[in-house]
């Protein structure tokens, strides 16, 4: 049942993880920037990635979840009297999807909610199986 626990604490690290780069995406989500200068980039967005850990015998351990740019990072927009403007009047905007961040931020908490439920349910298990063995001590 460690096992089950550790899986479960591991679906809520990358459910807030999943929340953190959600909330970076949406409050950047105007960070405009240059194209053409480095420096003066625009806001490079953030989504998460997932990969099982398994031990030797490839048993389930949980899952390590890592923040990566989002690719591409911006995409260019017409503006012609922002300070970052091209010769063309084209700047960068962050690859940001409103809806998409909505959507990301609703199934982490769905899945942080299922993970919490698995803790108290082994939990509620562990109890019952000790209750098990007081009694027949």
């Amino acid at each position: 049942m460690i096992n089950t626990i550790q899986i479960a604490l591991s679906g809520l690290a990358a459910s807030s993880k999943k929340v953190e780069a959600s909330a970076s995406n949406i409050a950047n989500l105007q960070t405009v920037g240059s194209l053409t200068d480095p420096d003066n980039a625009p806001f490079s967005p953030l989504t998460t990635q997932q990969t099982t850990i398994t031990d030797a015998n490839g048993g389930g351990l949980g899952v390590k979840t890592e923040f990566v740019p989002k690719n591409p990072p911006f995409v260019p927009a017409f503006d012609p009297g922002s300070p970052f403007a091209d010769s063309e009047g084209i700047i960068g905007v962050p690859n940001v999807d409103l809806a998409e961040e909505a959507v990301n931020l609703i199934l982490s908490k769905h899945t942080f909610a299922a993970n919490a439920k698995i803790i108290k349910a082994t939990d509620e298990m562990q109890k019952d199986l000790l209750g098990i063995f007081d009694k027949t001590v």
